[in-house]
């Protein structure tokens, strides 16, 4: 099997070995200096690789991206761990999976602690000597010392141009020119703002149809790469006005995919696959393994991602590797050149992206990926307010209900398989799902069997619904999912009960069922329902449950099977739930099944509006979060009652 995923480098190593510059004399030895190099992520927003010429033929042209290139590494297969801003940030900055800090969540509801011994690394350079900068993005999902922050400076127009004489630094700027926001445009502008990219040029991907409005979409989003680069060299400029670009690493990358429909917040390639370039400076090419010092314009193929960035700053700065960081460097002192490009695995993660909640766990390996959709009754296209601000969106929606989409453009807004395999060299926007064909499925099972030990090791504490999370994990999450490893791998096993046959997994869903432990009944309802009417068996066990079971979550579940299998009306037992339920967290769960119900069985749901879910003025102290309660109920309750 490992020739299977073995990824094939060869000859554009040997192409890339070619290419190489000459490059000046090299210092063997790092002892030699004790000048510490600078480090600049340049990152832009909700974008995936195929956008830039760099990686695409359509892409766009972006000179001075290319120019760092030149001097440096396009890294071919980097990845952010999760698909959206906060989680995917907050997995840059510790350099571990968000699922195993209670992390996973986007926005941010309840920020959680970090563990002893991981700090975000612009804390761990700061306090090494380093000086700080942030432009000015944060979006982080833990807990920040405000007294002893991880940034000197962190505002509109920060750089290094404060630090003290001949101190290190760290920069990270980010740019909204490519944001989601930014394609929040009329439908008029498809007709009224022409773009420098021409629409009818644009081959789409074949999840899209092929209409104006997405043509038009995708080259406005083209032209917005071709401002951001103009922002990027900026910076570039000031470094060399400076005399700092040879003692600067700069990274330029995106902060996760996207960001067309059906790109962020989704667990695909688009959604996760980002561009990622390295310049190399010139007086710091020393602190590289002896075969890398003479990189110049190479590529690699090897695999990289977010839990990779931060062990790559420290490791470069020459400080001690956390044990709590997830993964490993791939520049600097003993990571040489046939170890990283023999690098292929790749996981990811979504969970709850603002009022849409999902359960997705992804492993890329070689030219394979594996998805496994643990709530597979939800379709990918469920309500999301934001999401749907796009005219793409509304257009791709109203295509599906008029039945004008074909099978791979209508699989967004259908519910999924519990599992996935796909061939991504062949098929790279996921259409062709490989993992029930007789000739796939023994890759299939070794790649499950991989991503489940990966959950289990971490362990995942994304099988705990997340308001249990915030009320008993959050103060401290690594000892919480460590204290309860062994009852996590039981959820994790009870939830794979989808992968089998309904007959070989009735005995243990029966028993999972009727267990005494809430979240093992909360599991063996979801499995229930991912088999659909195939389990109507239990309708009369599950009916029994629901009269006596005290969880709000659970007599939810219990609702959302008795409807998915034996279409028993929820309308009024899912209101009377949410109406008696006080915890937010948990009636935003709730509320994801009633909006699962409604798109996939057409049921409404008029859910009274409570007065605590009032729209905050700024400045009052609970202003964040009376601010996203307002901003998700009136969404979700408003959709619902269509």
């Amino acid at each position: 099997m490992k020739k299977i995923f073995k990824t094939n480098n060869k000859a554009l190593l040997l192409a890339g070995l070619c290419a190489y510059a000459v490059v000046g004399t090299v210092v063997a030895d790092p002892l030699k200096t004790s000048k510490k190099p600078n480090f600049v992520w340049l990152v832009s927003e909700d974008n995936s690789h195929s956008f830039l010429n760099l990686y695409s033929e359509q892409g766009a042209k972006m000179p001075n991206v290319e120019a760092l290139a030149k001097s440096g590494i396009v890294f071919n297969n980097a990845f952010s761990n999760a698909p959206v801003c906060s989680t995917a940030r907050t997995t840059l900055a510790t350099g571990a999976y968000a699922p195993r800090l209670g992390l996973n969540y986007h926005r941010r509801y309840t920020e959680s602690a970090l563990p002893d011994g991981l700090q975000p690394i612009a804390k761990y350079l700061k306090d090494a000597g380093y000086y700080t900068s942030n432009d000015v993005k944060t979006d982080f999902n833990f807990v920040l010392d405000e007294k002893n922050g991880m940034w000197s400076q962190s505002a509109k127009g920060a750089d290094w141009r404060k630090r003290a004489k001949n101190q290190p630094f760290f920069h990270m700027q980010s740019w909204t020119t490519t944001h989601e926001k930014t394609l929040h445009f009329p439908a008029s502008d498809v007709q009224n703002k022409p773009t420098m990219h021409d629409p009818k040029a644009i081959k789409l991907p074949p999840v899209y149809p092929d209409t104006e409005t997405f043509r038009y979409t995708f080259a406005r989003y083209l032209d917005n790469h071709v401002a951001l680069d103009a922002e990027i060299g900026k910076v570039v400029d000031k470094l060399k006005e400076d005399g700092l670009l040879e003692d600067t690493f700069v990274f330029y990358f995106g902060d996760h995919g996207g960001v067309l429909p059906g790109t962020k917040g989704y667990a695909f390639e688009r959604g996760l696959h980002v561009p990622l370039v390295v310049r190399i400076p010139e007086n710091f090419r020393h602190l590289l393994d002896d075969r890398m010092q003479q990189i110049v314009n190479a590529r690699i193929d090897g695999f990289v991602s977010f839990i990779d960035f931060a062990p790559t700053l420290a490791h470069l700065a020459g400080l001690p590797l956390s044990k709590q960081y997830d993964g490993k460097p791939f520049l600097g002192p003993k990571v040489g050149m046939t170890e990283l490009d023999n690098r292929d695995t790749a996981i990811g993660y979504a969970n709850r992206f603002d009022e849409k909640s999902d359960m997705v766990r992804t492993l890329r390996k070689g030219r394979f990926k594996y998805i496994r959709n643990f709530h597979p009754m939800n379709p990918d296209g469920l309500f999301n307010q934001y999401r749907f601000k796009q005219e793409g969106y509304k257009e791709w929606k109203k295509l599906f209900v008029e039945g004008k989409l074909n099978k791979a453009q209508a699989a967004f807004f259908e519910s999924k398989s519990p599992e996935a395999l796909y061939d991504i060299e062949n098929d790279p926007y996921e259409t062709k799902n490989l993992a029930e064909l007789p000739k796939y499925k023994a890759i299939a099972a070794v790649l499950r069997d991989e991503l489940t030990d990966t959950l289990k090791g971490m362990p995942d504490l994304g099988f705990y619904p997340e308001h249990w999370q915030e009320l008993h994990a959050f103060d401290s999450p690594v000892v919480f999912g460590q204290k309860h490893k062994r009852k996590i791998e039981r959820l994790i096993d009870i939830a794979n009960l989808q992968l089998n046959s309904f007959k070989a997994s009735e005995q243990e869903l029966s028993a999972a069922l009727s267990s005494s432990d809430m979240w093992e009944r909360y599991w063996a309802l979801i499995s229930l329902s991912s088999f659909g009417t195939d389990a109507s068996s239990f309708s009369g066990a599950v009916e029994k449950l629901l009269k006596q079971e005290k969880n709000a979550l659970i007599k939810a579940r219990a609702i959302e099977f008795l409807a998915l299998a034996a279409d028993v009306n929820p309308t009024q037992p899912m209101t009377e739930l949410i109406a008696n339920t006080d915890n937010f967290l948990e009636i935003l769960e709730i509320l994801n099944i009633a909006t699962m119900l409604h798109d996939v069985k057409g049921y409404s749901f008029d859910i009274p509006f409570r007065d605590e879910w009032k729209n905050p003025k700024k400045g009052q102290p609970n202003f964040f979060k009376e601010r996203v309660e307002f901003q998700w109920m009136d969404a979700r309750t408003k959709y619902l009652r269509q």
